[in-house]
């Protein structure tokens, strides 16, 4: 629920102390059936804003309301007579409908439709069976047919602002491409749409370099160079996922919960990236379906020494081999050690734990427990 600044102003117009608690809309109604008087609603009614209840002589009306829970505000209500609690509620409704319709004053037609598309693919995502194809009125005469490249950018830092809609288009447009689409969802949370343009600028730039680039490569790069800008001009620490592109009718809805799960996994096994890409956490979400009971236990079977697995060296040295490969070599340069050097340090895992990671079984249990103690221990 909000904070709401003026909730000062309205204690001293009503000249009593104000308190503003957060219920369950179940709740809210129970109380209403046993109330000494209520607003006039129709019980089958979602619960509006401005409704009231008056019992055990205080009053308690909705100053914001979603379908789980209300934001109520309470007072003594001795001396407050109809047109009291009329007024107020009135006001409340004002003050609500203001915020609402605040983020669309002087937006364009296509930043409205934005933030319709956001207010419906967000309840899509909550909802326990969603629809997966967009309303036929928001998809006509528009582009959405077309596939496009789907980014989700979540900020953060609390203190970015919720009205940077114009700011945020405006860097995107400068930095993709003016056919871009951007979707707000939750808090500090962004869909982005962006055009398969992109793909072609990206692939007549690796034209120039002889090595044969894929999709894959071509996404990451363009993720990588857009999360360094708005890192740098505007939103600090983000992070930032990427997919295949997809029509933005038919598969916004699968996109976005792609989206979603790529940046948890991402940040909940790859702790300090930022970019996340999904064809790299196949693994990883493979393994965040094993029960953590399961993980631990299987976690004492596999190892005999399980301390040696997180000494700052040995956990540098493995994910610097399992990153480049399993090539000995190129490990030893990465880490600007002797080839020896590196070969002792695998010599002594594999005499502690049993494991031999340049063994291709050995390699993949090693990588198994090393993403399953990461997660398994920070809990």
């Amino acid at each position: 629920m909000s904070t709401y600044e003026w909730l000062k102003p309205l204690e001293k117009i009503m000249n009593r102390p104000l308190t503003v608690m957060t219920i369950k809309v179940p709740e809210w109604k129970e109380i209403a059936d046993r109330a000494e008087t209520v607003s006039v609603e129709s019980p089958d009614e979602a619960v509006s804003v401005g409704a009231w209840i008056e019992h055990d002589r205080k009053l308690w009306m909705v100053a914001e309301s979603n379908e789980k829970q209300l934001a109520v505000l309470e007072m003594e209500a001795l001396d407050l007579d109809l047109k009291d609690k009329e007024l107020m509620g009135w006001s409340l409704r004002h003050a609500a409908n203001g915020l609402k319709s605040g983020s669309e004053q002087g937006a364009s037609e296509s930043e409205k439709l934005a933030f319709k598309l956001g207010e419906w693919l967000q309840k899509q995502l909550e909802a326990e069976e969603p629809v997966y194809s967009l309303p036929d009125l928001m998809t006509v005469g528009s582009r959405l047919y077309h596939d496009m490249i789907p980014f989700l950018l979540v900020a953060e830092q609390s203190s970015v602002k919720q009205d940077v809609y114009p700011e945020l288009e405006k860097l995107l447009r400068s930095f993709l491409s003016d056919d871009i689409l951007l979707i707000p969802l939750k808090s500090r949370e962004w869909l982005i749409w962006g055009p398969l343009s992109l793909l072609k600028d990206e692939d007549a730039e690796m034209l120039e370099h002889a090595e044969e680039e894929t999709m894959e490569d071509s996404l990451a790069s363009i993720a990588i160079g857009l999360h360094e800008m708005l890192a740098s001009e505007w939103l600090g620490e983000c992070h930032l996922a990427v997919t295949h592109p997809i029509s933005p009718a038919k598969g916004m809805v699968e996109a976005a919960i792609m989206l979603r799960e790529t940046i948890h996994l991402g940040r909940k096994f790859h702790i300090g990236t930022n970019i996340h890409l999904p064809w790299m956490l196949q693994l990883e979400r493979l393994l965040n379906a094993i029960p953590e009971s399961n993980r631990s236990k299987y976690l004492e079977q596999s190892l005999k020494r399980a301390d040696l697995f997180v000494e700052a060296e040995m956990l540098s040295t493995l994910e610097t081999f399992f990153s480049l490969d399993c090539n000995v070599s190129e490990t030893a340069k990465k880490l600007y050690i002797h080839r020896n050097t590196l070969l002792y340090r695998l010599d002594k895992l594999k005499q502690e734990t049993g494991l031999d990671v340049r063994q291709f079984r050995d390699a993949v249990l090693v990588k198994i427990i090393l993403l399953l103690y990461k997660v398994t221990k920070r809990n």
